[in-house]
């Protein structure tokens, strides 16, 4: 089955080229050269995002912040420079990769192929129901309670994935971090804290028990 790739970037000549690369190799390919339109684009549900950050307007983290909500695939930024604090901004609002310009067409495909392999073997464990009339199917990658689904970004289910799977197991947030993002990303472990700051609110607004503990000093674990 084809792969469904958006690319977003305001310059034109590298969005030509990137789409010109990856039609070659076969993905079904959608352009947008600014945020409103990547936003309009983002809800055909690509399997992965190619953004530029450096938009005029609305740059790729308020674009990643706009769509994450609804779009759960992963996220690959481009970017001609970046701080580290720009880096754990981007993993914050949802995004899970950066490539920095001038890139490798070859490495940003290999990055892109490795994402979508992670994203093939998260999506065969099938669906388990939990106490509390909790079900997370990790097959579709939806979290529900009471039979309604309570929408998550792609790192935050990534992270209920692995805690749910192991459940009574603590894990502190660097081994979240290297588990979820990756031993080679680049970023910082404290993303963690925000994210699942950010997927309890999410159960509360609906509310959800609590499924995610902190040990204090420790980590978290998901509740057996």
């Amino acid at each position: 089955m084809q792969s469904k790739i958006l690319i977003v970037d305001d310059e034109a000549d590298i969005v030509d080229m990137l789409k010109g690369f990856f039609l070659s190799k076969g993905y079904i390919v959608s352009t947008a050269t600014n945020g409103k339109g990547a936003i309009k684009q983002a809800e055909r549900q690509p399997d992965i995002i190619l953004l530029d950050i450096n938009m005029p307007e609305m740059d790729g983290i308020s674009v990643c912040s706009h769509i994450r909500d609804y779009v759960s695939c992963p996220i690959i930024f481009l970017t001609a420079r970046i701080e580290d604090s720009d880096k754990v901004k981007g993993f914050s609002v949802g995004g899970d990769d950066y490539i920095i310009k001038p890139f490798s067409i070859i490495e940003l495909e290999a990055r892109v192929a490795a994402h979508l392999r992670r994203e093939k073997r998260h999506g065969a464990n099938g669906k388990i129901k939990f106490n509390g009339e909790i079900v997370i199917d990790y097959s579709a990658r939806a979290f529900y309670y009471k039979e309604q689904e309570i929408p998550l970004a792609k790192k935050e289910f990534d992270i209920i994935e692995l805690l749910s799977q192991n459940a009574g197991q603590v894990f502190d947030k660097e081994r979240i971090y290297e588990l979820i993002w990756g031993y080679d990303s680049e970023g910082e472990s404290s993303v963690v804290v925000e994210h699942i700051r950010r997927i309890r609110m999410k159960l509360s607004k609906a509310d959800c028990q609590p499924c995610i503990d902190t040990v204090w000093g420790s980590g978290y674990k998901w509740q057996k």
